[in-house]
C-alpha cells in the first residue's frame, strides 16, 4: 500500500497502483433503494410461514425470529431482499446500523435495502456508511430522537474511486470482518464453555459434591457461612467534592462501572479516604446491577456500590457461578433499586471441598479466564486496527 496525503480526493493509504482522484457522487447516484412494511399482526395467516422476516436489529444475522407467509407478504408493503444486498437501519435503537444480508427475506419499513448498480461495490460502499454512521445520526438525529428515511440516505454525498479499488477496498474489509467474527465466535464460545464447568464443577442445589471432579476427591463438600470464611468491608463513598481525574490520587470503585471483564479499571480517582480494599481483594457489586465480581490489581477506594472481600480463586469462581444463577437477585432488597447488604452477603450459605481441591478448581477457571481475556484482547485490537483503516482507506 502507497501513503498519499498531497490530493484532497485521495485516502490516506493506498492500494498500490491506484493514482486516480476519487469522484464525489451522490449515493442516490449510485445505488436504488427501497423501504419494507410489516404485515397486519393480527392476521395470523400472514406469519409462521417459510419467508424470513428481518427487522433492524437482524441485520447482521443469518436467522431471524419471525417467518411470514405468501400471504403475509404480498398483502402487505414487506419487501423482498436478497444475499448480498445492503440492509440498512432507519428507525429506533439501531438506526444507522448497516450490514450485507446473509439471507433471501423479507424487510419492514424499519430497514432500507441498497442494491449498488453495476460499476459499484456493495461492501465498499456498506464499510463508508459504518464509517460514516455518527456523523448522520449526529446530523439528522439531534439527541437520539426522530428516524433516518430513504431520501436522507439517497442524499448523502461519498467519494468514490474506479470499481477496481472500491473492489480492493471491500474485499480487504470483508476479510477483516471475517477474522473479527471469528474471533467473536472463539470469545463467545469460551464463554459459553466456562458457562458449562461452573454449573458442573460446583455442586448443583441439594447436592453436596459436584457432577465433574478432579481424580481423588470423593469427600462431600461442607457447609459453611460466606462470613465466617471471608472478611468482608462494606464500601462507603467520599464526598464527591474529593473526587479528582488525577492517577496520583486513590482510585475509587463505585460500581460494576469501575469493572471490565472481571478486573478493575481505574475510572475515578479521589482524595478522601473512606473504605479501603488491597491488591487482589475481590470486589463485589452490592447495587443495581447487583453480584458483579471481579479483582483489583491496585489499592483502591470503596464506595457504597461494592464490597471488597478478602477471598481466594475458588472463592472468586462461586461467587461468579452465584451472579450466573441468579442469586443474588432473588436476594435483593428494594423494589425500585435492587441491592444486598453486609447480613445478607456474611449469612450466604456456600460449599467448601477442601483447600487441595479448592486450589485445583481456582487454578483451573484462572487459566481459562487467562485464555478468555487473552481473546478479548485480540478481538479488540483487530476492532481498533479496522477503526484505523477505515479512516484512513477512504477519503
Amino acid at each position: 500500500m502507497d501513503k498519499n496525503k498531497n490530493f484532497k480526493k485521495v485516502p490516506e493509504i493506498r492500494f498500490k497502483g491506484f493514482t486516480d482522484d476519487w469522484e464525489e457522487r451522490k449515493l442516490g447516484e449510485l445505488t436504488t433503494s427501497f423501504s419494507g412494511g410489516t404485515p397486519s399482526a393480527g392476521n395470523s395467516s400472514y406469519y409462521k410461514g417459510d419467508i424470513p422476516f428481518i427487522r433492524s436489529g437482524e441485520i447482521n444475522r443469518d436467522k431471524t425470529e419471525l417467518f411470514l407467509t405468501e400471504a403475509g407478504l404480498k398483502n402487505s408493503s414487506a419487501k423482498m431482499v436478497s444475499v448480498g444486498d445492503i440492509l440498512y437501519a432507519l428507525y429506533g435503537a439501531t438506526s444507522g446500523e448497516v450490514g450485507i444480508s446473509q439471507i433471501n427475506g423479507a424487510i419492514n419499513q424499519a430497514i432500507l435495502a441498497i442494491k449498488p448498480y453495476n460499476g459499484y461495490d456493495s461492501h465498499f460502499i456498506m464499510q463508508w456508511l459504518k464509517l460514516q454512521k455518527q456523523k448522520i445520526i449526529d446530523k439528522y438525529l439531534q439527541g437520539g430522537q426522530g428516524n433516518l428515511s430513504g431520501s436522507i440516505v439517497k442524499d448523502l454525498v461519498l467519494n468514490v474511486p474506479n470499481f477496481e479499488e472500491q473492489q480492493k477496498i471491500g474485499s480487504f474489509f470483508k476479510q477483516l470482518d471475517n477474522t473479527i467474527a471469528l474471533h467473536q465466535r472463539k470469545l463467545d464460545l469460551l464463554k459459553e464453555q466456562k458457562k458449562g464447568f461452573l454449573q458442573k464443577m460446583f455442586p448443583k442445589n441439594g447436592a453436596k459434591v459436584p457432577e465433574l471432579r478432579f481424580a481423588g476427591f470423593a469427600d462431600d463438600w461442607e457447609e459453611r457461612k460466606l462470613g465466617n470464611e471471608v472478611l468482608i468491608t462494606m464500601g462507603q463513598s467520599p464526598s464527591s467534592d474529593n473526587y479528582t481525574d488525577n492517577p496520583n490520587d486513590y482510585i475509587l470503585v463505585q460500581g460494576n462501572a469501575d469493572m471490565k471483564n472481571g478486573r478493575v479499571v481505574p475510572r475515578v480517582w479521589t482524595t478522601q479516604v473512606t473504605k479501603q480494599a488491597d491488591k487482589d481483594d475481590l470486589i463485589l457489586s452490592v447495587r443495581a446491577p447487583v453480584g458483579d465480581i471481579g479483582k483489583t490489581d491496585y489499592e483502591v477506594v470503596i464506595g457504597r456500590g461494592v464490597a471488597a472481600l478478602k477471598g481466594n480463586e475458588f472463592i472468586f469462581q462461586l461467587l461468579g457461578k452465584m451472579k450466573q444463577n441468579g442469586y443474588w437477585k432473588k436476594l435483593s432488597t428494594g423494589s425500585t433499586f435492587e441491592s444486598i447488604n453486609s447480613i445478607d452477603i456474611k449469612e450466604t450459605q456456600i460449599l467448601l471441598p477442601s483447600d487441595e481441591e479448592q486450589q485445583k478448581i481456582g487454578s483451573f477457571f484462572k487459566q481459562l479466564d487467562n485464555t478468555i481475556v487473552l481473546h478479548q484482547r485480540k478481538l479488540d485490537l483487530l476492532k481498533e486496527q479496522k477503526k484505523g483503516f477505515l479512516q484512513k482507506m477512504f477519503v
